[in-house]
């Protein structure tokens, strides 16, 4: 792992991942997939920097009852869903909390591909199809990683998809985090794992929310060729990553 502990942004971090993967620099069939809303403009610097696409992959976390900030597990594209151990039961969630949960993440999840791809009512651009990854390499990307239950989602989600490679790229996570995570995926990098981890926030300088336009328009600018005028990357604009 490099010795890199803050980052001044979002955009900053990507820059950071950028150099580390520039081995995939214009590979044509080469993806970064990134996780709404914080990876967004991490993945934009990325995929800017070696000239690949960028797309995203939605996955929801699934929050306890009463206790959101703490995940029991989360859900994905595909019906895709991944529980904690020991969920239900633990902190006395019971089944019918977990459907609870789960219906209302679904139905965000579905509205913001909807958003996102330019269908339905929050539409903000042209349409865009959900991309095919058989026999490419998709490289996974988010803000930071905390419990992994999201990301753990968003792998099971790309093996559904067939890529010939899966990367996972991120910029902070604790170690026991990333010793679960690695025999899941083809290669891991990450740019700093700290013993000490509280929440993905503290290694950010700035880490304020992204909203849901500022995806679409970074989705509609990576589309843009190269050289194009873009939008902010969101360096000043963040959100708490909705990994738990």
């Amino acid at each position: 792992m490099a010795e890199i502990h803050r980052f001044k942004d979002r955009a900053h971090a990507g820059a950071l991942l950028a150099r580390q993967l520039r081995g995939y620099a214009h590979t044509p069939d080469a993806i970064v997939l990134a996780l709404p809303r914080g990876g967004v403009p991490v993945g934009f610097a990325i995929a800017q920097r070696l000239g690949i696409r960028l797309d995203v992959l939605v996955v929801r976390k699934l929050g306890m009852p009463h206790h959101e900030e703490y995940a029991m597990g989360a859900v994905g594209s595909g019906g895709v869903r991944v529980l904690q151990p020991g969920v239900p039961g633990l902190m006395g969630v019971t089944a019918q909390d977990i459907e609870a949960v789960t219906a209302r993440e679904l139905a965000e999840l579905e509205r913001r591909e909807r958003a996102y791809r330019g269908i339905g009512d929050d539409a903000a651009g042209d349409t865009r199809t959900a991309p095919d990854l058989r026999g490419g390499t998709a490289i996974l990307v988010d803000d930071g990683i905390a419990t992994g239950s999201t990301v753990g989602a968003a792998i099971q989600v790309l093996r559904r998809l067939q890529p010939r490679k899966l990367v996972l790229a991120v910029t902070v996570a604790p170690p026991a985090t990333l010793h679960k995570l690695a025999p899941q995926v083809d290669e891991l990098v990450c740019l700093s794992a700290p013993p000490l981890f509280r929440s993905v926030g503290q290694w950010y300088d700035a880490f304020e929310q992204t909203s849901d336009e500022q995806v679409q328009a970074l989705l509609t600018a990576a589309g843009r060729p190269q050289g194009a005028s873009h939008p902010p990357t969101g360096g000043q604009n963040h959100e708490n990553t909705d990994d738990g």
